[in-house]
């Protein structure tokens, strides 16, 4: 029994340890941002357009003209947002998955 026991337990820590590395991984090629903006945005903001304002859209020329140049202009604009848009607090995006979103965004609709 306390083979078994052994056993169950270097398993789970394995596959503790692989779903880590996982995770760091998908951070590492961008899928995190996708995945959160897939989650969180992708409903409002379906291929970088804007279903409540067409004229703010996610892509560069219009983040450009709305003075949203960099991710921190991005990740501010989701902690605080004009009329429309939903807030995204740190309790639902933390700071991290706010970059990794905008970033994704800064590098997918140009």
């Amino acid at each position: 029994m306390k083979k078994v026991l052994s056993a169950l337990v270097l398993i789970t820590i394995a596959f503790l340890v692989s779903q880590s590395v996982f995770a760091k991984d998908k951070s590492a090629n961008g899928n995190a941002g996708e995945a959160e903006f897939k989650q969180h945005c992708a409903v409002c903001h379906p291929d970088g357009d804007n279903i409540i304002n067409p004229k703010k859209t996610l892509h560069k020329k219009d983040l450009d003209a709305n003075g949203i140049k960099t991710a921190a202009d991005i990740i501010k604009k989701m902690r605080n947002p004009g009329p429309g848009m939903s807030q995204f607090d740190e309790k639902t995006i933390s700071d991290q998955e706010a970059k990794q979103i905008a970033e994704y965004i800064l590098k997918t609709f140009k």
